[in-house]
């Protein structure tokens, strides 16, 4: 593994935004993967460091960029459940439809945990609810089969 991605990535991973700095000054690739294909946007947004991740973005990071299983950081911080994290990388156009290897999308996640603030965040901004996965499942469905009754009545209000 390159020094230059595990340092960013330890970076991301704590919150360490005085290093994550240096290294965006040195010209560091924001967008270098890992041996799992983390990228350390998405590190940082998995681990709930949101000013690394603004950080990050501010500085070029690839708002929509995903693991080597089609994850990007936001459907990572809809299964997580961090809605202020979730808004930034709206707020960076993250794309809210993009699917993973499976089908599933940053929605579906959010419904099948019950991240209900956060599927009022992802209908904000546009999450398609009409998106089906690789076995035909909807959002409707993956909420049901949580019971997920709150995050059903947010999808029909929508």
């Amino acid at each position: 593994m390159d020094p230059i991605i595990t340092k960013l990535n330890d970076a991301a991973r704590s919150g360490n935004i005085e290093l994550l700095t240096d290294l965006i000054a040195s010209g560091a690739n924001l967008n270098a993967k890992d041996e799992k294909g983390f990228t350390p946007l998405i590190i940082a947004c998995y681990n709930n460091k949101a000013e690394a991740a603004k950080l990050l973005l501010m500085a070029g990071a690839e708002v929509d960029a995903s693991d080597f299983g089609g994850n990007t950081a936001l459907m990572g911080v809809c299964f997580k459940g961090y809605p202020a994290i979730a808004e930034l990388l709206l707020d960076y156009c993250a794309n809210p439809n993009l699917q993973h290897g499976n089908g599933g999308t940053a929605l579906m996640f959010a419904a099948m945990f019950g991240r209900n603030d956060i599927i009022k965040i992802l209908l904000a901004h546009g999450a398609d609810k009409s998106i089906v996965d690789n076995r035909g499942m909807s959002v409707f469905d993956l909420a049901a089969q949580q019971g997920n009754e709150e995050g059903i009545a947010i999808l029909e209000q929508n």
